[in-house]
């Protein structure tokens, strides 16, 4: 699937939808990750409006982002991503990713019809480091 190669390797923005002020939760984790391997992430939680996460502050929602973001990326219930779809084409996102277990056809339609990429079901973590770093693992890591 070189589509995601392709996409991890074009666009260097995100927003990160659902990342927590908790540093073990598996979004900041990811944050994190995706921080340290160069990419811009604007964390986006309603609740931390206006603080700071990983150093980067904090957005109640994408559209209140004012610079650019290539991908929104989605740690929140599949519910809720219709919603979330409609921001990212409001602000010419490339691409809607939806974290494991996230998933939405009408979303998907939405945003396939607005020449967006859509990734479901997929971590970008997981991903980066299966196409750069040659690395697959389950997340998280299991200690033995």
């Amino acid at each position: 699937m070189s589509e995601i190669k392709d996409i991890l390797s074009k666009y260097k923005s995100i927003a990160m939808i659902g990342v927590s002020k908790d540093q073990k939760k598996t979004s900041t984790i990811v944050m994190k990750y995706m921080q340290d391997y160069g990419f811009k992430v604007y964390p986006v939680n309603p609740s931390a409006k206006g603080e700071k996460i990983l150093g980067e502050e904090v957005y109640a929602k994408v559209t209140d982002i004012e610079k650019i973001v290539d991908i929104v990326d989605v740690f929140r219930p599949s519910k809720e991503v219709y919603g979330i779809a409609e921001d990212a084409v409001k602000i010419g996102a490339k691409v809607l990713w939806l974290q494991l277990g996230i998933r939405d056809e009408k979303a998907k339609k939405l945003v396939e019809a607005n020449k967006m990429d859509y990734i479901e079901n997929k971590c970008t973590k997981m991903e980066y480091q299966k196409y750069f770093l040659k690395i697959n693992q389950a997340f998280p890591v299991l200690s033995e």
